[in-house]
């Protein structure tokens, strides 16, 4: 692994990985004609200006993760999320998705729908997010357990002031009451009634062509690694040091 020495030094001489102009080009008119006929005429500049940049941008980004987030190191194919859309069941026929997108999820919940980090280059933003969005319902039953004992804690990791100047906090999805099994009186409640809990950064599109890009991402990933700790804990049943 290459160190953090290293990762700066690219930096500073423009060598890190970052998307061309070719590419948020590419994204615009698949926008427009997300067809299968338009997209093979040209997936060689798919190939060539997102998916290569792409494995290689988080090749960067999981060698910095090595140091605060080891355990959603992977390697970069699996990381990389497909272009094609699933449309088996949906009412939306189109095959594309309109980003190149990528999942840092946890050893341990590959099958699952634990916490991890979130990146994807469209061509209207860039967004860097971090946190637990589609939990399976055992999966969402043992968080909102976990923050009802440990709220305090968990908000502690959301008002940190470096994660509050990075990133925002989702809305969480909240349901309208307690959800079962949950006092209405409980001091957690704001947190419960959530059906996920995260936070995320939109960027401009053009940040993804700055060669400071696996920067952003980094310090955003390892401002949110606390917090995307604390909602796996109770999905992996291992112990923890809280935070006090």
């Amino acid at each position: 692994m290459r160190s953090d020495r290293g990762l700066e030094r690219r930096y500073d001489t423009g060598m890190a990985t970052h998307f061309s102009n070719e590419a948020l080009k590419f994204l615009r008119g698949l926008k427009r004609n997300n067809d299968r006929e338009w997209f093979a005429a040209r997936k060689d500049i798919y190939e060539r200006e997102l998916k290569a940049p792409m494995l290689a941008l988080i090749d960067e980004v999981n060698d910095a993760m090595v140091e605060f987030a080891p355990e959603h190191v992977r390697p970069p194919q699996k990381i990389m999320m497909r272009i094609y859309r699933d449309i088996r069941f949906s009412k939306d026929k189109r095959p594309y998705k309109t980003n190149v997108a990528g999942w840092w999820v946890r050893d341990g919940l590959q099958k699952t729908s634990g916490a991890g980090f979130y990146f994807h280059v469209s061509p209207v933003e860039v967004i860097v997010a971090a946190g637990v969005y589609m939990p399976e319902r055992e999966q969402l039953l043992a968080i909102r357990r976990h923050l009802a004992e440990h709220h305090e804690e968990f908000r502690s990791l959301m008002k940190a002031r470096k994660l509050r100047s990075l990133m925002q906090e989702g809305d969480g999805m909240k349901l309208t009451r307690p959800p079962k099994g949950f006092a209405a009186d409980d001091p957690a409640l704001d947190l419960l009634v959530c059906r996920q809990w995260g936070v995320e950064a939109t960027l401009p599109p053009e940040v993804a062509t700055m060669p400071a890009l696996v920067k952003e991402i980094v310090a955003r990933f390892k401002v949110a690694a606390p917090m995307v700790e604390m909602l796996n804990a109770p999905l992996l049943g291992k112990p923890r040091k809280p935070l006090f």
